[in-house]
């Protein structure tokens, strides 16, 4: 795990005109890639999740290591990231439902606001569980951090795994795109939600959170463009990165955070 927070949302409105108008903080301060104490999360390693009927391998320190010497022999930017950086450090989050709370708070805010929030909440209840988010008031939660509209979403989140009708140890042995439907399906987790859930705690292989800002301004930096790419643009150049465009993720968060800059207006 890395001790420094890979790049907020790149569907959070507010913090994509926050960068643009060069106000708010540098857009590259939200946890993907947390220490245990940052995050709140319980102190222990992430387990690797179960493959079951996936069927296909996930990215470990040894299966990073290996694609991101295939991708740097077949690509010259990416091996120069390497070659001036080094390789980054590999970093999951433990798959689960406090993960995706998580997730659901780092939505438009700072990593400070969200860390607070959920540590508040942790303090509280104890183990973050989906039963403890139910028996909570809405009163409390707006204490501990939460908005209304992010206290709508944990509660679904929290009715769909207490009901069955999100079972998150299932989400283990479908595919990517039985994941992503699975999550999206839920009020508050959108595209970019279940991308980075599928890289950082699924540890997935091929996922590319097109959405996500500092993974568009690290592929502009890295393939000398005048302007960031979109979301399409950005999903046409990581095709040559299949099937590893997770770990090419990886490469170029690192260069984004190891040559920190206000990211330019697009």
């Amino acid at each position: 795990m890395c001790g420094r927070s890979l790049p907020l949302a790149g569907k959070e409105k507010k913090e994509q005109r926050r960068a643009r108008t060069g106000s708010g903080r540098r857009i590259g301060q939200a946890a993907h890639c947390l220490t245990v104490s940052q995050s709140g999360l319980p102190p222990q390693r992430p387990r690797a999740p179960r493959r079951g009927g996936y069927g296909h391998g996930v990215l470990d320190e040894a299966t990073f290591a290996a694609s991101a010497a295939e991708l740097c022999a077949a690509d010259p930017d990416l091996a120069a990231i390497v070659s001036t950086h080094g390789l980054p450090e590999f970093w999951a989050r433990e798959p689960g439902f406090a993960t995706l709370v998580l997730l659901i708070l780092e939505q438009q805010v700072s990593l400070a606001s969200a860390k607070a929030a959920y540590g508040r909440l942790a303090a509280r209840i104890g183990e973050v569980t989906p039963e403890g988010v139910l028996g909570s008031t809405d009163e409390e939660l707006r204490a501990d951090g939460f908005s209304r509209q992010k206290n709508r979403y944990v509660r679904a989140l929290s009715t769909a795994v207490v009901e069955r009708s999100l079972e998150l140890e299932v989400l283990e042995s479908l595919d990517d795109d039985g994941v992503r439907t699975a999550l999206v399906a839920l009020p508050g987790i959108g595209p970019w939600t279940a991308e980075v859930y599928l890289l950082s705690a699924l540890r997935r292989p091929d996922t590319w959170p097109v959405g996500d800002i500092a993974l568009q301004e690290a592929a502009r930096r890295s393939r000398g463009l005048a302007e960031r790419p979109s979301p399409e643009e950005l999903d046409r150049i990581g095709e040559a990165w299949r099937p590893h465009r997770a770990s090419a993720a990886r490469i170029l968060w690192h260069l984004y955070l190891s040559e920190p800059r206000r990211v330019s207006s697009a």
